[in-house]
């Protein structure tokens, strides 16, 4: 629950030592360092946009062949699920580093291969097209080109309709004396179109070619000196002859998956180095020293001012300035699974305080009574310890969302042995559908009461658990008060607010309208209902005059107090959208149950111990999976907007250390 302090180095080095120092600071990666305007200082700056795009497009290309190559590894060392990087000694990283022109020289002659394969198949597609396209004139003995002879003219074309051999001669024949010296030959028809070959002596030539135009028909668009079934027969050819090379080509490929490994760590060298020359250009320098500014955890400072000063005979400056400096959250294990939440809405600023402890323990309170079926949170539990267990060294923000889930799971099998759920009613229509227990028996029963047998006692308790964390939402906001020394500010804008609400609670309780609701009866004495509305006064002349203490006039400030009184109406609206817990809980459980129904319609027979089985794994897994979705939204809504909306301001940068960039690997540190 806390903001890490952080400390403003400022380094100024020798120019010959720049490189040390970049390479020094990434490979810690302990410092953030800033983008100094040129304004600032009487230095200059390198153009390093050339090398830094020419490193990352490197990297690009090894990335790319990397994945290219995957399709032909055949060995079974990858992993469906791989959450972590391959770790890397130091000597394997330099000796890559060393020998990689080499590497990259392979990627190229990948590269030159994928664009070979490509090249091929794009190759085979056209030749499959004209194959396509040759085949309805499959049929014609002679090339398609073919236009006269010394006694004849030839006409070779298409009809857009069908037409039959009797139609196609009386087509040609139209006008001309019998016998009509001329041959209609119909080599396809199908799907509206007609090929045709017509062959008439040169006397009637120029009337058939009339008639047919007349008719609709239209030359073949496309010539070829080869008879079709030839030109075809080609092509097919040249098809075997590409795949034959696309075959040597994938064994060419296959040769060099050897090298995915080496390709990972020199692919993230090049990241690395891109994102050096990307620092460098921001740094100011002249042509004989270079300045660096930026941010260290400030229990490191000290600690990486030696190491610069004995390394490379820096001048190293520290000094504290809270405005500017980015965010890093520090918490317990258990709330630190919850940061990425809180990162989500935005970074507490430097002064402010750190929500992340209060909020993580909310969080899975609230989400386990969302979800509540110890079955779905078992299986929640188990599933994220089995991948923690297997990838320690996974993301830290992986391994946070998962460490979250863990304990969401706990919660929602906590909450599912209170209300008496797992796989909704699972146990007692197992146990009645293929154990015969009686019909109305519950074998699983609720440790605190069931929800569907009695909502309104439920929603009594969201209500409470949504006050009490409103209630701690201003007591953050007091905290701050108190941390800064504005008692003033703590009494007037937290406790007059706690005495108002608490005041307004305590008189709603013995009303008939609350008993109407809960179904239960308060009777307080007479004392404390008189210590009620004395509260409730107080808080309310408080916060009426007190509210708007910033300004002088009092006929404004009782007017802004007054305003601020109005605001009470958004509590009530706050409370009620704790509803949200009993709703998602009811839906839950209600799934749950008709799925279990409908898994039991077949009884206990052979086939219905299959149906069972199947709508019951098929069934509560549809049901997991969108009620943990809509816990997640809904658990996020009540810290963003009821939580947060009390105290939380956000707007501060997470710090972003220079480092080495890694997509694949991680570099194991003697």
């Amino acid at each position: 629950m806390a903001i890490v302090e952080m400390r403003k180095l400022g380094v100024y080095g020798e120019k010959k030592h720049r490189k040390g120092t970049l390479e020094f600071l990434q490979s810690t990666g302990v410092m953030e360092i800033d983008d100094v305007p040129s304004s600032d200082t009487p230095f200059g700056k390198m153009d390093t946009s050339g090398e830094r795009v020419r490193f990352q497009k490197i990297a690009d290309e090894f990335d790319h062949c990397i994945e290219l190559l995957k399709k032909y590894d055949t060995s079974k060392s990858g992993s469906l699920l791989n959450l972590e990087n391959t770790l890397v000694t130091l000597e394997e990283y330099e000796g890559i580093k060393k020998d990689r022109r080499n590497y990259y020289s392979k990627v190229k002659d990948i590269l030159a291969l994928e664009k070979s394969l490509f090249e091929s198949q794009a190759t085979i597609s056209r030749k499959e097209n004209k194959i396509a396209t040759l085949s309805p004139w499959s049929k014609l003995d002679i090339p398609l080109n073919s236009e006269k002879t010394g006694r004849t003219k030839i006409f070779i074309g298409t009809f857009n309709d069908t037409i039959s051999q009797e139609r196609l001669l009386e087509i040609i024949s139209e006008g001309i004396e019998s016998p009509v010296p001329a041959e209609a030959e119909i080599l396809y028809s199908e799907n509206q179109i007609t090929n045709v070959c017509v062959i008439a002596v040169n006397s009637v030539a120029e009337k058939v070619e009339e008639n047919l135009r007349s008719n609709g028909f239209s030359k073949l668009p496309f010539l070829s000196h080869r008879i079709p079934v030839d030109a075809i027969n080609k092509r097919r050819n040249d098809i075997i002859a590409e795949e034959k090379k696309i075959d040597e080509t994938e064994k060419k490929l296959s040769s060099f998956v050897e090298f995915i490994p080496q390709f990972k760590i020199a692919a993230d060298y090049y990241r690395t180095r891109s994102e050096k020359y990307k620092v460098l250009g921001t740094l100011p320098q002249s042509e004989k020293v270079f300045f660096i500014q930026g941010w260290v955890e400030a229990d490191k400072a000290e600690a990486v001012a030696k190491a610069l000063e004995d390394k490379f005979e820096d001048v190293v400056e520290i000094e504290k300035d809270d405005e500017h400096a980015p965010i890093k959250l520090k918490n317990n294990h258990f709330s630190e699974a919850s940061e990425g939440v809180l990162e989500s809405y935005g970074l507490p600023t430097h002064g402010r305080v750190d929500p992340t402890f209060v909020m993580s323990i909310f969080y899975v309170f609230f989400f386990g009574m969302m979800l509540s079926d110890a079955g779905y949170g078992i299986l929640m539990a188990i599933g994220c310890a089995v991948v923690l267990k297997k990838f320690p060294r996974m993301a830290s923000g992986t391994n946070k969302m998962l460490r979250l889930f863990f304990w969401c799971g706990i919660s929602t099998a906590f909450w599912g042995f209170m209300f008496g759920g797992f796989f909704g009613d699972a146990v007692d229509v197992i146990a009645r559908t293929f154990f015969g227990a009686p019909e109305n028996s519950q074998i699983l029963k609720p440790l605190w009461f069931a929800p569907l047998e009695n909502p309104m006692r439920l929603l009594i308790w969201c209500m409470l658990f949504g006050m009490i964390h409103l209630y701690a939402g201003l007591g953050m906001k007091g905290y701050e008060y108190l941390k800064n020394k504005d008692i003033v500010g703590f009494l007037s804008d937290v406790v007059a607010w706690y005495m108002f609400l608490t005041g307004l609670v305590l008189m709603l309780l013995p009303t008939q309208i609350f008993a109407s609701i809960a179904q239960m009866q308060f009777v307080f004495p007479a004392w404390l209902s008189m210590l009620s509305k004395i509260i409730t006064i107080v808080g309310m002349a408080t916060i009426i005059l007190m509210s708007g203490r910033a300004n002088k006039n009092w006929g404004l400030r009782v007017a802004l107090g007054a305003y601020d009184i109005y605001g009470v109406t958004g509590w009530l609206s706050d409370v009620l959208s704790y509803s949200r817990l009993l709703a998602l809980g009811l839906a839950t459980g209600v799934i749950a149950s008709v799925i279990n129904s409908m898994a039991a319609m077949q009884g206990n027979t052979p086939v219905g111990v299959v149906i069972f089985i199947i709508v019951f794994i098929v069934g509560h897994i549809l049901n997991m999976a969108i009620n943990l979705l809509g816990a997640y939204v809904h658990t996020n809504r009540l810290q963003y907007v009821e939580f947060f909306g009390k105290f939380y301001d956000a707007g501060g940068e997470p710090m972003r250390p220079f480092k080495r960039v890694n997509k694949y690997i991680e570099i194991k540190e003697d």
